[in-house]
């Protein structure tokens, strides 16, 4: 399967129509404080307008079940990522309520300290039927996403993703600072599944910068044909 790839922190129609033309597999809308934050109302205005190839992933933050729920229902999400330390039943409980073909994102933060917790952790999440794929990302004392930092990527390597390709799971997503400089030495040295983007990509905090989408996708998609 090509890369996939997922434009998120999107805030209007115009953005994430930039991200599907120029390629994305996925744009994601942020459910949580941030300067990306969307409403339910904003975000069911936008995908009825947006192709139906193209997933529509919803980020949460600390939410419980029957609020993610609703908001899957009422937007037309096709997917969830869970950026905080969810229950393990719950990506079960949100496919029992919600259909299989949900995608169910999780979430790690990587650090190198704790590099054997995160491979443990991993492989949980493999053997976990319910879960599509784990998104790895940076985190700093004020936010657990979208921060821009990038994280320790040959540390990473050797604790996750060398395992991941070995076994063929779970599918694993690099995230945490990816721009138009790095995207390509990212794919390089991870050979991740996906790749996710947000302040990268962008002119301000939730406002995208059209031709630093289009470029980042040609760019990811030139690393991948090299590998």
């Amino acid at each position: 399967m090509s890369l996939w790839i997922k434009i998120c922190g999107n805030t209007s129609l115009e953005d994430a129509l930039v991200a599907v033309e120029a390629g994305a597999n996925a744009v994601g809308f942020v459910f949580a404080p941030s300067p990306r934050r969307v409403t339910e109302a904003e975000v069911a205005a936008i995908t009825p307008r947006l192709p139906d190839t193209v997933e529509k992933i919803g980020v949460f933050v600390d939410a419980a079940l029957d609020e993610i729920v609703s908001t899957v229902q009422a937007c037309g999400l096709t997917g969830v990522q869970l950026h905080f330390d969810a229950a393990p039943e719950m990506p079960e409980k949100l496919h029992e309520q919600l259909g299989a073909e949900l995608r169910i994102v999780r979430v790690m933060h990587f650090s190198a300290e704790k590099a054997r917790q995160h491979t443990a952790e991993a492989a949980e999440h493999g053997s976990n039927r319910h879960v599509s794929a784990v998104l790895v990302d940076s985190r700093t004392a004020r936010a657990v996403g979208g921060t821009g930092v990038v994280f320790d990527w040959a540390a990473a390597g050797e604790a996750l993703f060398q395992h991941a390709q070995a076994q063929g799971k779970p599918r694993l997503i690099a995230a945490g600072g990816l721009n138009l400089a790095n995207v390509a030495e990212a794919i390089a040295t991870l050979r991740p599944w996906g790749v996710d983007a947000v302040t990268g990509v962008e002119a301000a905090p939730g406002r995208k910068d059209a031709a630093k989408v289009r470029e980042f996708v040609a760019r990811a998609r030139a690393a991948e044909s090299t590998q």
